[in-house]
């Protein structure tokens, strides 16, 4: 595919850090520009390659580029586009990489001036660590990027943004932004939740006795609560109606349990064990 001519990327994190540093390496952008709302973070992003030339200042930093990536916490979107809307070049595309889609698609295309479009993007990659210290090129590779049209998203757009990312390795679906959001409340958002609840609801005299199977299931507790607090936020009915199913399953098992029921107790994990063994072999 022909590479972008200027890319901006604004958030220079573990997402965004990864992305310059993959688009670079796949030949799919001909100058990277960091925004950032540190100088020290821009600085780490250029030394090891993520960007080319970073600035704070988001009005500035968007001005030639036609691919504008959207990579901080979800909450910052919109006074972020705000502050850019207006430099934006002719043609523009502006994406992002935001883990919840129909309140972004919503308000960033409400926000787009004539001749600029919006895709709304969720690369399915990442971890619970943060940062430019934790960048990585092949990030992305072998994963799935969801992204999620409307009848206001240009075909063309549409095509080339998902040919950016299938050159980077990943798989690319496409779904309506509400349904993403009800799919990822379940897989993603609601193991967030039930990781954090896992982790305050052990008691402090436990703690000394805690092993590796809690430290995995506790794992992604560990990522930052402000970025969670926003995606959680924006997808809060998503996640409402997940927590309600999670509930009836913990019910069906506690049920087993006061009636010491051991032939439905191990139906139940095995069912369980079953399943997670199916889609996580897959």
């Amino acid at each position: 595919m022909m590479p972008w001519n200027q890319v901006t990327i604004i958030g220079t994190g573990l997402i965004g850090g990864s992305l310059g540093l993959a688009l670079k390496q796949a030949g799919l952008a001909g100058k990277i520009i960091g925004i950032g709302h540190r100088q020290s973070t821009l600085d780490a992003a250029i030394a090891c390659g993520a960007v080319d030339e970073g600035t704070l200042d988001a009005a500035e930093g968007v001005r030639g580029s036609d691919l504008v990536v959207l990579a901080t916490a979800v909450g910052l979107f919109e006074p972020l586009l705000r502050q850019a809307a207006d430099d934006l070049a002719d043609g523009a595309v502006v994406i992002d990489v935001g883990s919840t889609k129909a309140e972004v698609v919503r308000t960033a295309e409400a926000l787009m001036p004539a001749g600029r479009v919006f895709v709304g993007c969720h690369p399915i990659a990442g971890s619970e660590k943060r940062g430019i210290d934790y960048v990585d090129a092949d990030l992305f590779s072998g994963a799935t990027c969801v992204i999620t049209p409307t009848d206001r998203t240009p075909a063309e757009a549409l095509q080339r943004v998902a040919e950016t990312w299938e050159a980077l390795g990943m798989q690319v679906v496409r779904l309506d932004p509400e349904e993403h959001d009800r799919l990822l409340a379940e897989v993603s958002h609601l193991p967030h939740v039930v990781a954090a609840a896992l982790v305050q609801a052990v008691r402090s005299d436990a703690e000394p006795l805690v092993g590796s199977g809690w430290a995995d299931t506790t794992r992604i507790a560990a990522s930052d609560p402000a970025l969670w607090r926003d995606i959680l936020l924006t997808n809060a009915r998503g996640v409402g109606e997940a927590l309600q199913r999670f509930r009836e399953t913990l019910a069906a098992l506690e049920g087993a349990l006061a009636d010491r029921d051991a032939e439905r107790l191990e139906r139940l994990l095995g069912e369980a064990k079953a399943r997670r063994d199916r889609v996580v072999g897959r």
